[in-house]
């Protein structure tokens, strides 16, 4: 079973609480709010998309690498998430 089906409740919470927070974000831009709200909700987005991310990369690295007993398919998923990995860092 994927680890993202795995855990589908916990991973599809935390979507849902980016999309409240973006709705917030877009209420704040809507009512012309202060700057510092608006810097303060994008970090608090910023910090829910980078736990989303942390939550299934350890999934992945879990099942894909660790669990993973053909050496092949360990080496192309490790390729899979490093890539992944770099596209996100830029």
């Amino acid at each position: 079973m994927s680890h993202t089906i795995r855990d589908q409740a916990k991973l599809l919470a935390r979507v849902r609480r980016l999309h409240g927070q973006t709705a917030a974000l877009e209420k704040l831009l809507t009512n012309g709010t202060e700057c510092s709200a608006v810097l303060q909700q994008i970090a608090a987005i910023r910090g829910a998309v980078n736990g989303l991310m942390g939550a299934v990369i350890e999934g992945h690295l879990s099942v894909h690498l660790v669990d993973e007993p053909d050496q092949a398919q360990r080496q192309q998923d490790l390729e899979v998430v490093l890539q992944v990995i770099k596209s996100y860092l830029k």
